[in-house]
């Protein structure tokens, strides 16, 4: 019992390093939408984000087995981020070469609440699958089961994603007061954030129920570099010609 108990330990250990790596860009989403509230407002718009982000991962554990069958959900959520991104980066070009335009209007509190559901939604379903392939690998413990999954293997998902919540919670907050600091990074951060929409692109593609390409690439070690060093070049990029613009 000692060792199956330090095994599970250790795979919640690594299970919220990986959270804490999705949350990366989870929180970049959230501090580019909440960016135009006002500060109180950012704060509560953040803090109903990680309420309703909570309840739709605790619900939606119940129905893992169900929803990893839907690859319709990951594909909506690629078409999601991409149009973000797209649709920002498209505006934000326009107003930088047309200053005379009034400026353009943004969402308001609710609806930005809305579009940050949308998004974690977009990005749950990635997180919940790596907790699962993790958490699948667990000998079972206990006789009882939840959504099709062992019950200490459930456990030790449903705790990782609380705690990769609250990273990616205090994360936004600290993404959006670099974005304050430094505007010229919104583009950066929308550049991740369509970059995010291809990876889940992939994902859709290697779907079993797809197989437009191999069902392991995602998790290949090519994939995964290439994806890391893509949004690594983005985000060093971005800083650096955000620093310079300030200094100017």
């Amino acid at each position: 019992m000692e060792a199956i108990l330090l095994e599970y330990a250790w795979v919640l250990v690594v299970l919220i390093a990986l959270e804490g790596l999705l949350a990366a860009d989870n929180a970049v989403v959230m501090a580019v939408m909440v960016k135009h509230l006002p500060k109180v407002q950012q704060k509560k718009a953040l803090f109903y984000g990680l309420l309703g982000a909570f309840v739709f991962r605790f619900a939606a554990l119940f129905m893992i087995t169900f929803l990893v069958n839907i690859w319709q959900i990951q594909a909506l959520g690629a078409a999601y981020l991409l149009f973000i991104s797209i649709k920002s980066l498209l505006d934000k070009g326009k107003g930088d070469h047309d200053d005379l335009k009034k400026p353009r209007k943004k969402s308001g509190f609710w609806m930005t609440v809305l579009k940050v559901e949308l998004a974690d939604i977009a990005f749950a379903l990635d997180s919940m699958l790596a907790a699962v392939a993790l958490a699948v690998t667990l000998p079972e413990l206990g006789d009882f089961h939840i959504g099709g999954i062992n019950g200490g293997q459930f456990t030790v998902m449903l705790l990782g994603g609380i705690i990769g919540l609250v990273i990616i919670r205090f994360a936004a907050r600290q993404f959006v007061v670099l974005l304050e600091k430094y505007p010229s990074l919104e583009t950066a951060a929308f550049l991740i954030v369509g970059w995010v929409g291809v990876k889940l692109v992939v994902l859709t593609l290697a779907h079993p129920n797809l197989q437009i390409i191999d069902e392991a690439f995602p998790h290949s070690t090519l994939w995964k570099l290439i994806f890391w060093i893509v949004l690594a070049s983005i985000a060093i990029g971005g800083w650096i010609t955000a620093v310079a613009k300030k200094k100017k």
